[in-house]
């Protein structure tokens, strides 16, 4: 999450206009931008995302990302989405034009969510939620909950009913009361409410099918995992050719022996279990140039910017087939293999 430098309360033309003026090489500038597109993520599926930067040399990655939001924003200002990438927020007036541009749509953006009536999927999923928790009221002996009881109450009722039976059950309590408590920290708050992503009933035939389709992509996975163990060792190997490595072939194989053994061991974890677990948004695809997988693959080589590259070819449509160059008979018959005919076809005399 991005901190802004200042109380958003002080946010106004005249700080917009001191900020624009350091220029996108101001940590603050872009701790600004940052913070805008975090309130505006919150309120819009957004899939870019604007890290602050900590000195002039994260600038480049700065305007890159920059670059795609806007793209994503349809952003009508050719200023701010023409031309190179790095001097597009050259100047304090461009600057002053993205604050602008930033903080009207997110203006917008909460006008819109003021606007909007709750949908009545969303009240059915919120009903259908309140409902498997009756469910697991009456599962566990209690009474059945207020329907005005708020959910996070009704979780740490059952959290305690469960405790309550630790003597019974221990070892089941424990690991259930771990499972809500980890649910409740981690899972957001609209996964409880969305639907799964298999919704058609199982019949016993689905059940068979289902477990074909698991084992014969389990074995798919054990067939790569062997493949990508025979290219580390071949890889391995090929280290050990060195002459200076055959002197520690003992030492590179104990440090490496551990690693494999674990590669060996490890099989696949999933079940059919984590299918009939699977929500909704486990469907959604997300592009890897996003704010969430860019966070991750985030690292020093991109920010190095290619300049123009030179045509390579390497295109078979634009490669004229070679035509055979004919030349005019020599003198004294031909080379070698005419020798060699000759040799074969001549007859003694007699």
């Amino acid at each position: 999450a991005s901190s802004l430098p200042f109380p958003p309360r002080c946010l106004s033309m005249e700080t917009f206009a001191q900020v624009a003026e350091a220029g996108v090489s101001s940590p603050q500038f872009t701790a600004l931008c940052a913070w805008l597109v975090l309130e505006l993520r919150a309120l819009c599926p957004l899939e870019e995302d604007v890290n602050p930067t900590q000195g002039p040399e994260d600038a480049e990655m700065f305007q890159i990302e920059v670059s795609g939001l806007l793209g994503e924003l349809r952003c009508p200002y050719s200023s701010l989405t023409t031309g190179d990438v790095t001097s597009r927020l050259r100047t304090p007036d461009s600057c002053l034009q993205l604050l602008y541009f930033l903080s009207s749509e997110l203006l917008a953006a909460r006008l819109q969510a003021r606007k909007k009536p709750p949908s009545l999927e969303e009240g059915d999923r919120a009903t259908e939620a309140k409902r498997e928790l009756q469910h697991i009221c009456q599962a566990l002996g209690m009474p059945e909950p207020d329907p005005s009881c708020p959910v996070h109450l009704l979780m740490s009722d059952i959290e305690s009913k469960v405790r309550s039976s630790r003597g019974r059950q221990s070892a089941c309590a424990s690991g259930l009361c771990e499972l809500i408590s980890e649910a409740r920290a981690t899972l957001p708050a609209e996964h409880q409410q969305m639907p799964p992503l298999l919704k058609v009933p199982l019949t016993s035939a689905t059940w068979k099918a289902l477990e074909g389709i698991h084992g014969a992509l389990g074995s798919e996975y054990q067939c790569r995992r062997r493949m990508m163990l025979t290219r580390f060792d071949v890889t391995i190997e090929s280290f050990h050719w060195s002459e200076r490595a055959k002197h520690r072939r003992t030492a590179m194989t104990e440090a490496v022996e551990p690693l494999r053994q674990s590669l060996r061991e490890a099989g696949s974890q999933v079940t059919v279990a984590h299918l009939l677990a699977a929500r909704e948004d486990f469907s959604r695809i997300t592009k890897t140039s996003s704010g969430t997988s860019r966070a991750k693959t985030s690292c020093a080589v991109n920010k190095v910017l290619m300049g123009s590259v030179p045509d390579r070819g390497g295109r078979p449509n634009e490669i004229e087939p070679p035509m055979p160059m004919w030349e005019k008979r020599r003198e004294g018959g031909g080379g070698g293999g005419q020798q060699r005919w000759g040799k074969r076809g001549k007859k003694k005399k007699k």
